[in-house]
């Protein structure tokens, strides 16, 4: 390709919207633009690095024996309402209605639509096991589009279902999966970890992500937090990882003080109250209130007030995808108190609402605790569950801490925390979705079973990001040679001289009976400009032709290592290919 006939429009300044290094450099370098939030358009030189990652999928999938379907994305109501997920899955789902008012969505995954064609397919253990992948666009509203594509309202993705006769069977392949999965993120030239995750609005018995991550680099923003083990190797998203109910010893009554109310005007938060009062954070019970989007339900939530809310926990323990903070005027008008200022001691109900006490295990252990009054600007010291206050239910809802214990080899001070951006996850469903859609097969005895089912994920747009994330340096983007929108840049000093000109016109063919991308900067351009652009985009070689050594000779740089070589051209092409299979090891 001949950059004249290309389109890549560079940039020298940053965008003000760019908030990650990698969102930076594809503005920048000229791979996307944005339209609005969290909605971007891939130009040519993006839209090159995204099929290079879907082709290296596609032949993981295919390889393990994966069939290549194209789902739908505009998804009818009926089938979700059959999951139960039209209400569970919250806002993220975008909906809207046809002419005729009928209820669609925007795909933002296809357990649904799969499990709906299957069922009416598939009829015998015989025809077992089977997987379908597509890649395609997926939608999500998310609250806070951030990171660039990293965290967008439209994304493009691989998914990919899977259909089994038993657990063994579905066990099995979920690990052909796997190793598939380590497989596509080796060959784009990723460093990954993989960790337990939760498994969300997507449901199953247990999940991994595959987290990108990034050591010694304070401008490295992963959207997700790892937590691991520097003693057993246990790994896990925060969302996932469980803190133990480490009971504290035994206290007799006498040690329980009389309740106090204390005069604190103005003063709501932990931080506030605990510096106001001259109290420990520990000894504080922080009282959050969540509401469900499907009903009435009202939950009051209490945790120590060193601690924070894990709401992918939470949801679990509720069994409500839908819970969402409430607004302090919500919060007000169900129990005519401020935010700050509420607590489970005495609480008053001023609406028609169900409300229930969820409470961290931590909080059981809490002796004389301090609490909001349910009475504006006041507190209570001295407050204990049993006596004073009721829980409805208790549970693991928080996040862990590294002075946990580790869940695993239950030491500590073992644990550590690391940033990682998720650009895999795989899901072992079990029969979730085949039992609410009665799906259904005949087993060797003629039975009928539910298709045991995984489900696997792969974030295509986002390995853009974070490629580029792990791979860059002040002057752009260092592409691996896999993913590379070209291999080679050629770059002429000055194309309008005859002698270059004809040299690098040579090249340019050379390496396209080769078979080897290519783009030729033949622009109009002073050489400042074209070295600029070349070392942004991060083509892994560029060979500049210059007047110092022609006719015989040019200089390649590679720019993963800044190295330069002086190489005779008819050497050019073997050692092209010699370098390029050495930079499919970095």
């Amino acid at each position: 390709m001949k950059l004249t006939d290309f389109y890549l429009p560079t940039l020298r300044e940053t965008p003000s919207e760019c908030d990650t290094i990698s969102s930076q450099l594809m503005f920048r370098a000229g791979l996307i633009r944005k339209l609005t939030s969290g909605i971007y358009e891939y130009l040519p030189l993006g839209l090159r690095v995204i099929k290079k990652i879907e082709q290296i999928t596609r032949e993981e999938m295919d390889a393990i024996g994966g069939l290549e379907v194209w789902l739908p994305h505009l998804l009818p109501r009926n089938i979700w309402d059959e999951t139960g997920r039209w209400q569970l899955y919250g806002n993220e789902l975008f909906r809207l209605k046809d002419r005729k008012n009928a209820d669609f969505c925007l795909s933002p995954t296809a357990e649904e639509v799969i499990t709906d064609l299957i069922r009416g397919e598939l009829r015998s253990y015989r025809q077992l096991p089977k997987m379908f992948y597509q890649f395609g666009v997926k939608f999500r509203d998310e609250i806070r589009p951030r990171f660039g594509v990293i965290r967008a309202r439209e994304f493009y993705m691989k998914d990919a279902y899977s259909f089994h006769k038993d657990e063994k069977d579905a066990e099995e392949y979920y690990k052909k999966v796997f190793d598939a999965y380590c497989r596509i993120f080796r060959r784009c030239g990723l460093k990954f970890v993989v960790v337990e995750a939760a498994t969300g609005a997507i449901g199953g018995k247990f999940s991994h992500e595959f987290m990108v991550v990034k050591e010694n680099d304070p401008n490295f923003i992963g959207e997700e937090t790892i937590v691991f083990c520097s003693e057993c190797g246990y790994s896990a998203n925060i969302e996932k990882a469980e803190c133990i109910d480490s009971q504290i010893d035994s206290y007799e009554f006498s040690d329980l003080k009389n309740l106090q109310e204390v005069y604190t005007p103005n003063v709501r938060t932990v931080e506030e109250v605990s510096n106001f009062l001259k109290e420990s954070k520990e000894k504080f019970i922080k009282t959050l209130v969540y509401i469900s989007e499907i009903s009435n339900n009202v939950y009051l939530v209490l945790i120590k007030g060193d601690y924070e809310v894990n709401e992918s926990k939470l949801k679990d323990i509720i069994g409500d995808g839908t819970i969402r903070l409430a607004s302090a005027e919500l919060v007000k008008e169900i129990f005519g108190v401020s935010v700050g200022f509420l607590g489970p001691v005495n609480l008053q109900v001023k609406k028609d609402y169900i409300v229930k006490i969820i409470a961290d295990n931590s909080i059981k252990y809490i002796i004389n605790g301090i609490s909001g009054a349910n009475k504006e600007d006041y507190h209570v010291k001295n407050i204990n569950y049993g006596r004073d206050y009721n829980v409805d239910k208790f549970g693991d809802i928080r996040n862990i801490t590294k002075y946990d214990l580790c869940p695993i080899c239950k030491k500590k001070n073992t644990l550590n925390f690391s940033k990682g951006i998720e650009i895999g996850h795989t899901f072992k469903l079990g029969t979730k979705y085949s039992e609410a859609m009665n799906a259904t097969f005949l087993d060797e005895n003629n039975k009928e079973r539910y298709f045991v089912m995984g489900c696997y994920g792969i974030g295509i747009s986002r390995i853009v990001a974070a490629a580029i994330e792990q791979n860059y340096d002040e002057k752009g983007i260092i592409w691996h040679p896999n993913i590379a929108p070209f291999l080679v840049y050629i770059l002429p000093i000055d194309y309008n001289d005859y002698q270059i000109k004809e040299v690098a016109d040579k090249l340019y063919n050379l390496l396209l009976k080769h078979n080897i991308e290519v783009i030729l900067d033949d622009r109009d351009e002073r050489p400042g400009v074209k070295f600029k652009d070349a070392d942004l985009i991060g083509i892994p070689l560029r060979i500049t032709v210059s007047k110092r050594l022609l006719p015989d000779q040019v200089e390649l740089y590679i720019r993963k290592t800044s190295e330069r070589q002086v190489i005779n051209i008819n050497e050019i092409i073997n050692k092209i290919n010699e370098t390029l299979a050495s930079l499919k090891n970095f």
